[in-house]
């Protein structure tokens, strides 16, 4: 069945198995090719506007140079928009993102430090809108780049168990990874964080009532040897989040962690990573955090911003 086109790319609930499947990851595909030609000019004429009211290195760098390897304009760019913008005068995101629209972009990438905040502009915007990072709340496509590296790798999503380990309480990356990975049939998650950075009710409840297996623990090395993928997370210091120096040991990848993983795992970091993966694993064949992982960002979002923008035949 036709999928309905893509307007706003706001959460990872509204991505489907077959939209990811059938039209994401393929076109992914394609557009790996077009990066190893050296660009494209599908989008010639089009344009963006990347509005980030946090700070930002592989999502803002990495829809900046998709939207140039397609042909496009980056029009209007800001790294810190609360205080390099109107913003800093008391301006709202609503009449930011009103008066944006009156410029003519084709896109609107924005991060914004509110959660929900994006889901609510998008309503009121003309112009297709790109989640990338909301507070606490979704980071969609990081969630959809991990997904493709997922599936890359392994070739299929179904049956796969997967951890997710360190600060679940207030990272948005493993709120959006959940929801799409409920999407596949007998996926089981395991929790492993801090008592006090457990993630939270909502994603658990979400996860039972799809019937997906989960369960939590407290210690990484528990579970290494039984995980097809280890998802590790930094500690979100600039939500607040702590960890005991006694505890750490509990959620970080060694090479005592890597002696007891499966050799055909992988690990993955959204990064930027602190001290929760040793540089020692960065050698590692089983390591792609900072290889495929991050060229499937690159790839990922140049195949949305063409799906949202879609070009005059």
């Amino acid at each position: 069945m036709p999928q309905e086109p893509l307007k706003h790319v706001i959460e990872a609930q509204q991505l489907t198995v077959d939209l990811m499947e059938e039209e994401i990851f393929p076109l992914a595909d394609r557009m790996k090719d077009v990066v190893e030609i050296g660009g494209s000019h599908v989008l010639s004429g089009k344009r963006m506007v990347a509005l980030f009211y946090e700070p930002s290195t592989r999502t803002r760098a990495s829809f900046e140079i998709a939207m140039n390897m397609l042909g496009g304009t980056v029009v209007f760019s800001t790294e810190n928009a609360r205080e390099f913008s109107s913003a800093a005068k008391g301006e709202t995101l609503r009449d930011t993102i009103l008066v944006l629209n009156r410029y003519h972009p084709h896109v609107i990438v924005i991060r914004h430090h509110v959660t929900d905040s994006v889901k609510t502009v998008s309503e009121i915007s003309s112009v297709p809108i790109i989640n990338a990072g909301d507070g606490r709340g979704q980071h969609p496509t990081q969630a959809l780049l991990d997904l493709y590296t997922i599936k890359k790798r392994f070739g299929n999503v179904n049956g796969l168990t997967v951890a997710m380990v360190g600060d679940l309480k207030n990272g948005r990356t493993i709120r959006s990874l959940s929801y799409l990975l409920a999407k596949y049939t007998g996926v089981k998650i395991c929790f492993v964080a801090p008592n006090s950075l457990r993630v939270g009710d909502d994603i658990k409840d979400y996860l039972t009532r799809h019937k997906v297996s989960w369960q939590e623990l407290y210690d990484l090395r528990e579970v290494a040897h039984n995980m097809d993928v280890v998802y590790m997370t930094r500690t979100q210091k600039e939500r607040g989040s702590v960890i005991d120096p006694n505890d750490k040991g509990f959620f970080i990848v060694d090479s005592l962690v890597l002696g007891l993983m499966k050799r055909e795992s992988i690990i993955m970091h959204p990064l930027p990573r602190n001290d929760e993966i040793s540089l020692e694993v960065d050698s590692d064949p089983r390591a792609v955090y900072l290889t495929e992982q991050v060229s499937a960002g690159l790839y990922t979002r140049m195949a949305l911003l063409f799906m949202v923008i879609r070009p005059n035949p």
